[in-house]
C-alpha cells in the first residue's frame, strides 16, 4: 500500500484485500475495483437462484469470512439505488467482540447478532440534498438504507455466505454502542451457516399480486 502520508480511501481498522494506486479525488475508485475482482471461490451469478436460496441463518459457524468477500458485500451496498443518488445511509462495520455482545442486548437479546460479520445500516437524511420537507428526506433515507442492506444480503448469499436481517432493535442503545448520531434502520449479520436450509413455502401468485385496472 502507499505510505502513511497518503490519504487513505478506506476507513481505519478495515483494509480491503484489493491493493490499488489510491486517488482520493476519484469517487468510487476502490469500490469499483472491488466489484471487478474475481473471488478465489465459486460465485453464484444466477440472480434468481441466489434469491431463491437465501434463508435467514441463526447459527453461524466459526469459520472466518474472507476479507475479499466482506469487500464485495460492502461494495454491493454502494450499487443500490438511492434518492437522487445522494446515498442517504451509512454503514457501521462492527468488529469488536465486546460491541457485538452489547448489540445483543440492544437487539432484544437475539444471540445471533454476535455473528462473524456485523453491519449496522443507518439513516442519514442530511446527505439527501433535495428540496423536500424534512419528513420526506427521512423517508428517503430509510428507503436508501433498506435497499443498501438488501443488496448486501444478496451479495452475501451469492458468495456462499448466509445472513439474518435484524429489525427488532433499540435505536438509542444501538447508537450508543456504535457511537453515532445516525439512527439505525437494520443490522445485517453475516457468516458461514452451520447448515444449509431448505426453501420454505411462500404465498402463491394469486395471493401475492393484486391487479389494478
Amino acid at each position: 500500500m502507499n505510505s502513511d502520508k497518503t490519504e487513505k480511501i478506506y476507513p481505519a481498522g478495515y483494509e480491503p484485500a484489493v491493493s490499488i494506486k489510491e486517488e482520493p479525488h476519484i469517487r468510487n475508485q476502490l469500490l469499483n475495483e472491488i466489484l471487478k475482482t474475481v473471488p478465489g471461490e465459486y460465485v453464484d451469478t444466477d440472480l434468481f437462484a441466489v434469491m431463491a436460496k437465501r434463508r435467514s441463518t441463526r447459527k453461524f459457524s466459526e469459520k472466518i469470512v474472507e476479507t475479499e468477500k466482506i469487500d464485495k458485500v460492502i461494495a454491493a451496498a454502494d450499487t443500490a439505488p438511492t434518492a437522487g443518488n445522494f446515498q442517504g445511509f451509512e454503514i457501521y462495520y462492527v468488529k469488536s467482540p465486546e460491541k457485538k455482545q452489547q448489540l445483543i442486548e440492544a437487539c432484544n437479546r437475539q444471540p445471533y447478532v454476535n455473528a462473524p460479520v456485523v453491519l449496522v445500516f443507518c439513516k442519514n437524511p442530511s446527505r439527501v440534498k433535495l428540496d423536500f420537507p424534512q419528513d420526506i428526506l427521512k423517508k428517503f433515507a430509510i428507503q436508501d438504507a433498506t435497499l443498501a442492506a438488501a443488496y448486501s444480503q444478496l451479495a452475501a448469499q451469492a458468495l456462499g455466505l448466509s445472513s439474518i436481517w435484524i429489525g427488532m432493535l433499540d435505536e438509542e442503545k444501538v447508537m450508543k454502542v456504535i457511537g453515532t448520531e445516525h439512527i439505525p434502520s437494520s443490522i445485517l449479520c453475516i457468516g458461514y451457516p452451520e447448515q444449509k436450509k431448505f426453501p420454505k413455502p411462500r404465498r402463491n401468485l394469486k395471493e401475492l399480486v393484486h391487479v389494478v385496472y
